[in-house]
């Protein structure tokens, strides 16, 4: 087993972490009391017993109301810069959030070009004074309509130069669920922005091929139902297709029993290429860094395996100066 000190100490890369989804449980409440948002608990303690999700859909519910306290420029510059030094203090030196920011539109009011200048701000900020850096993946919701959806895609493509690194995919998984939203992957795929759906994490094999169908993707969120079809790992392995497993999130909310049977080792072993990620941290009970320390005794994997992955997520990143990055690890 690699130590956790050693895990937090490694020079990391991650590539599936959502912004909302990482706000501590302290902010939490301070935003909530700073803007009288009423939430089913008042201390830190109480939230992380809310915190005990039931199954999918009561995560997607908790984790709207999470984002319904942020309801300023302010609160989302703060927030984010909360996020930086979090990742500053596991050596976490490029990350790739996703952000929801039709929802925090939607439930706040706080226009897209506020929102883009907030994180902005914090990117800028990050960079000089903690010396690391995120990209922003800006993501539609399946259930949002093709308006939604295709304004999404419109900003994303409109942001590049100024952090967005990609669109993703988010929301409840289900056969078909997306297909409305083809217009805006093929908006995104015709202006060479990068797409990074969800797929395969609590609905089958079949949600990856419409994935891969639907966006033509370069990554894959979850992805651990693939082991359910022998050609679609085949498929996988031939792309090049780069999973980003999360494994105590999934272990919350899809039914896997305990890391040591999580499918990420199976999956690894059959020669897919896979990354490890803390999706919604706080949530979850975790950091980037126990991951790799669980995923080390789960399954075996000594340093030089977890920094195998590393080098893994640094090459199927979307940094910039992705040579800069690889040497830094």
């Amino acid at each position: 087993m690699v130590p956790i000190d050693v895990c937090r100490a490694m020079p990391k890369v991650e590539l599936h972490v959502h912004l909302e989804g990482s706000i501590r449980p302290e902010t939490v409440l301070r935003l909530a009391e700073r803007h009288g948002v009423s939430l089913p608990a008042d201390s830190v303690e109480g939230l992380r017993e809310w915190y005990s999700f039931r199954d999918f859909r009561h995560f997607v519910e908790i984790y709207v109301a999470v984002s319904g306290c942020v309801r300023t420029p302010e609160d989302i510059e703060f927030v984010a810069r909360e996020f930086l030094v979090g990742q500053a203090e596991q050596n976490i030196i490029w990350s790739e959030v996703t952000y929801t920011a039709a929802t925090i539109e939607k439930l706040a009011g706080v226009p897209w070009d506020e929102q883009i200048d907030a994180l902005n701000r914090a990117m800028a900020w990050g960079k000089e004074e903690l010396g690391v850096e995120m990209g922003l993946i800006l993501d539609i919701v399946r259930e949002d309509d093709i308006e939604s959806g295709m304004r999404t895609a419109e900003r994303a493509v409109g942001s590049r130069d100024r952090g967005v690194v990609a669109l993703g995919l988010s929301g409840v998984e289900g056969k078909d669920l997306a297909r409305h939203l083809k217009p805006a992957f093929d908006l995104a795929r015709e202006s060479g922005l990068p797409i990074v759906p969800h797929a395969g994490e609590t609905q089958g094999a079949h949600s990856i091929w419409e994935a891969l169908e639907l966006t033509s993707c370069q990554r894959i969120g979850h992805g651990i139902r693939c082991l359910e079809d022998g050609e679609l790992v085949k498929e996988l392995r031939k792309r090049g297709m780069v999973l980003e497993v999360c494994p105590s999130s999934n272990v919350c909310l899809t039914g896997i029993p305990a890391i040591e049977a999580h499918p990420i080792g199976e999956i690894f072993e059959m020669g897919v290429a896979v990354t490890i990620n803390s999706d919604d941290p706080p949530m979850f009970g975790t950091t980037l860094s126990d991951e790799f320390a669980r995923c080390s005794a789960a399954f075996g994997w000594d340093a030089e395996v977890l920094r195998g992955m590393v080098r893994t997520a640094a090459a199927a990143s979307f940094c910039p100066d992705q040579v800069g990055l690889m040497g830094q690890i």
